[in-house]
């Protein structure tokens, strides 16, 4: 199993090349276009797993995989002084912290 059997795939249709793209989150810069979202699919898998390989061939160190990152759930967003005090004013009128009423903006809540 290559480091690339982890990657983020997505496969979306263009209108503007009439066609399925497949794009991979890990290498941004690759894309494989198609007819059909599964020859998308395959083709960008296979044109990672071949990057992957050259890139070990030639020593350099392939991204790791978002699926296999650890993450502390922690970052830190700056925002205008008048956005802080919005946020802040809604999270004290719903009884929330500010960290939960963030928290549930980003996830959609």
């Amino acid at each position: 199993m290559s480091t690339a059997d982890h990657y983020a795939y997505r496969v979306l249709w263009s209108a503007e090349d009439s066609a399925y793209v497949g794009t991979v989150a890990e290498l941004p810069s690759l894309s494989w276009i198609a007819d059909t979202r599964s020859e998308a699919f395959e083709g960008i898998q296979q044109l990672a797993a071949d990057v992957v390989a050259d890139m070990v061939r030639n020593g350099e160190q392939p991204p790791e995989a978002i699926a296999d990152r650890t993450f502390s759930g922690r970052f830190q967003v700056r925002v205008p002084p008048e956005v802080h005090r919005q946020l802040a004013l809604e999270a004290a009128e719903q009884n929330v912290s500010l960290n939960r009423l963030v928290s549930a903006r980003l996830a959609g809540v």
